[in-house]
Formats: C-alpha cells, sequence, structure tokens
C-alpha cells in the first residue's frame, strides 16, 4: 500500500500574521524579553565573556538555554560572536554597537526591579552584593557608550 503523506492543497490553513506585529513593544520584548536576556546583555555591558563565563554569571542557566539566549541576541545584531582561535575554537561574546543601545532600558529595568525587591521584601533589604547579583550600577557605562 502506498503512502501519501502530501497534504491536500487547501488542506491547512495559511497561518495568520501576528496581530502586534507592527507594535513598538512587541518588538522591543521579541529582541530582549524573556528570562536570561536582560541579564545576559547586563553582563556583556561590563566586559567580553568566553560561553564557559556567561553561564556562570547568568547561573542557574542551563548550557542549552544560554545557547539558544546567545543565537537569538545574535541573530537581532544585538550580540557579536567572535570565534578567537582554530579548533578548539574559543568564542567570546560582546554586545554590538547596537546592542549597547539597549544598556539605558536594561539600567532602568535593574533600577525598578530593586525598588520593587525592596517594596516587597521591605526597605531594609539590601541588595544582593554576591558576585553573580546584578546589583551594580550600568549607568558609568551608559554613559561612557553613550558618549562614544
Amino acid at each position: 500500500m502506498a503512502s501519501d503523506k502530501t497534504a491536500h492543497k487547501g488542506a491547512y490553513p495559511l497561518a495568520k500574521p501576528h496581530p502586534l506585529a507592527d507594535c513598538p513593544l512587541h518588538a522591543a520584548f521579541a529582541a530582549v524579553g524573556g528570562k536570561w536576556k536582560l541579564t545576559i546583555i547586563y553582563w556583556l555591558a561590563h566586559e567580553t565573556h568566553h560561553f564557559s563565563g556567561l553561564l556562570r554569571r547568568v547561573a542557574p542557566i542551563s548550557h542549552k538555554v544560554l545557547t539558544e539566549q546567545l543565537r537569538e541576541l545574535e541573530a537581532d545584531g544585538l550580540v557579536v560572536r567572535q570565534v578567537t582561535a582554530p579548533v578548539p575554537a574559543p568564542v567570546q561574546y560582546r554586545l554590538s554597537d547596537y546592542g549597547c543601545t539597549v544598556l539605558p532600558l536594561v539600567e532602568h529595568a535593574r533600577v525598578w526591579g530593586l525598588a520593587h525587591l525592596q517594596r516587597v521584601h521591605g526597605a531594609d533589604r539590601a541588595p544582593s552584593t554576591t558576585a553573580l547579583g546584578c546589583a551594580g550600577t550600568l549607568a558609568t557605562i551608559v554613559r561612557e557608550r553613550g558618549a562614544e
């Protein structure tokens, strides 16, 4: 018995365009939304990182998810992936010039998050000062990169 797996013309409806395709907020969230992207951008704003360095900084992110997020950020032009040597290829990630334009958004989100944590947990609670916490300001970096 022959099997024809080709669907008949018209068997599946055509995909409808996304209703918010032209919305600026939708575009912003598509580029930097999600659980990890702002944190990845935060750490790349400080310095260029190898994959393993980012994996430690953005912990508890998984290897697979970090790879996916970096590929999406690279596809959107926010991150540059730079191969620094032949096999085994040490790869470094850095913010692109275009990626630096999102730093004010990252800093505003960080400041709002800090205020929100203080509101929820009490004003007496100090922000995390752990090496992996993102309590450090980006204001200086934002100003320096804006002046370039």
